[in-house]
């Protein structure tokens, strides 16, 4: 079992900026929204660093409305096909269904993509969406400024 620590989201002295296309920006929204109370998942593409593209895959963790887990061959088949279209990792992205949008110590812990982002989907809100990215590297968190374009 994890402990319950307080987690601490660093910050380079220069924060990482990245770019979302709002067309992405709601396809997580509407994919997090039909979660009905579970945590959804899957990855963001990218074409020489810019996201193009979301691939959702079915969340298999038990509790699912506490964590997410990738089916492994829809996992699979979603990075075949980036690498088929000659596209990259850029996020793996979940939904918080009831709590902010920062990483857990579970999140951390299981996070195992060093190169990609770690996009967070927040329905803990009234009104307002709330998405996040963090860098996660060896148990460090620094989180990266998103911009919608």
């Amino acid at each position: 079992m994890l402990a319950q620590n307080k987690i601490t989201v660093m910050t380079h002295n220069k924060t990482e900026q990245i770019s979302l296309p709002r067309t992405l920006i709601n396809q997580l929204l509407t994919h997090a929204q039909s979660g009905n109370g579970d945590e959804v998942c899957g990855f963001i593409a990218s074409v020489s660093g810019e996201p193009i593209k979301t691939y959702p895959v079915p969340n298999i963790a038990t509790p699912a409305n506490k964590r997410f887990e990738m089916e492994p061959s829809a996992q699979i088949d979603a990075i075949k096909i980036m690498r088929e279209q000659d596209e990259e990792i850029f996020a793996i992205y979940h939904s918080h269904p009831t709590s902010a949008a920062a990483p857990s110590q579970t999140d951390i812990a299981e996070f195992n993509y060093p190169g990609a982002l770690c996009v967070i989907i927040s329905l803990n809100i009234q009104g307002v969406l709330e998405i996040r990215a963090y860098r996660i590297i060896k148990n460090q968190v620094f989180e990266a400024s998103i911009e919608a374009t």
